[in-house]
């Protein structure tokens, strides 16, 4: 009973605090009227040109050529992602081996920083292993991706000379506030998740040291293991993919505040479908059983077994964690695997409420600078 006062009274709060920043932004209305007038020009000599061409008047592409550059790179962005996260065990293989190849896997002059909170695998070695060699090099080539095809959209979408959609008056306020409420609380569910990983995610997972345990690379009392994210706990009740599927209603939020122009629903849209395919090929690799996800180091003996190897175990432990999980929200509580007062319980309410106070202003900074970058 307590914790569910605690939950209403910092939703209570939540909501009072989006509610002071609805001064409708200007920075939507501010995009919309600078495309139009950037656009109107362009637009009109070509409906005047078109008396010459063999097509009719009204015809128009769909889209113009920035923004099919920038529905390219978006795709571009969606597809390598998605392609490297499937091959992500041979790729891991492949990358390890040749860094062992080159004599740098267990390399005493490859360390961490003392303080860095590292793991039991390796100490603070960088390339303590194979496997873990593997895994440092292909985070940083799907980094590289991720800067090279997003940084590459996002060029396109600034050049685009999309049309704004004309919204005004009651209806353009209305929408605007529930769009900003939208991003605010995806980007707070986001925030929280990372306390609350998956082991379906990129993010580590830490936890207090004991004296039990090789303390050494802990940083303040924490330390890290990432075992830990396979126990359902908080946001993995809820979905098993918290901190990517708040982008879905962030994406569609956010083309609506930017303008809601063809380029705006290609890159904002565009991530979120991304979100969704992202999160639903990881599932059926788990299904299918076909390599590992996330990111999870073995950083504990209690629960490893004997002449069973690492990565069979990894997926006994997903398979686990899967089955008590669900993709969609809250559907594992709808068909009884989780418990709806264990969410309220565990969840990181705190974060939560931070993160969306932050989301607000995070969005309203988004909207400026994509207002001044498209100017």
């Amino acid at each position: 009973m307590q914790a569910k006062k605690t939950l209403l009274l910092l939703l209570a709060c939540t909501i009072s605090s989006i509610c002071l920043a609805f001064n409708p932004s200007p920075f939507h209305h501010e995009i919309a009227s600078r495309h139009r007038k950037r656009c109107s020009q362009p637009h009109q000599k070509r409906h005047h040109d078109s008396r010459f061409m063999m097509i009719p008047i009204n015809s128009q592409p769909l889209l113009d050529s920035s923004d099919q550059i920038l529905a390219a790179w978006t795709f571009a962005f969606a597809s390598s992602h998605i392609g490297m996260s499937a091959t992500r065990s041979s790729i891991i293989r492949s990358l390890g081996e040749t860094v062992n190849s080159l004599n740098l896997v267990g390399n005493e002059g490859w360390e961490l920083p003392v303080w860095w909170p590292g793991d039991n695998t390796g100490g603070n070695k960088i390339f303590p292993d194979n496997l873990t060699a593997g895994r440092q090099i292909y985070r940083g080539l799907y980094t590289a991706v991720s800067f090279l095809t997003l940084g590459s959209a996002f060029g396109a979408y600034l050049h685009s000379s999309s049309v704004a959609f004309d919204i005004s008056g009651e209806q353009s306020t209305l929408l605007h506030n529930a769009c900003l409420v939208s991003a605010a609380l995806s980007f707070g569910a986001a925030i929280a998740s990372l306390v609350n990983a998956s082991p379906l995610g990129l993010m580590p997972s830490f936890e207090a040291t004991t004296d039990d345990v090789d303390n050494s690379g802990s940083l303040a009392g924490i330390r890290r293991d990432d075992a830990l994210k396979f126990t359902t706990k908080g946001l993995t009740r809820i979905t098993r993919h918290p901190l990517i599927l708040p982008v879905v209603p962030w994406g569609i939020a956010t083309s609506v505040l930017a303008g809601g122009r063809p380029c705006d629903a290609i890159l904002f849209g565009g991530l979120s479908i991304y979100a969704m395919a992202g999160c639903y090929a990881q599932d059926l690799r788990v299904i299918r059983e076909e390599g590992s996800v996330g990111t999870v180091f073995q950083t504990e003996s209690r629960d490893t077994k004997e002449g069973v190897s690492e990565e069979e175990q990894e997926r006994t432990r997903l398979r686990s964690f899967f089955e008590q999980t669900s993709f969609i929200p809250f559907k594992a509580v709808y068909d009884g695997r989780q418990s709806l007062d264990d969410i309220v319980r565990e969840a990181p309410w705190l974060q939560f409420f931070l993160g969306t106070i932050a989301g607000i202003y995070v969005e309203e900074k988004i909207l400026q600078l994509l207002a001044e970058w498209s100017a």
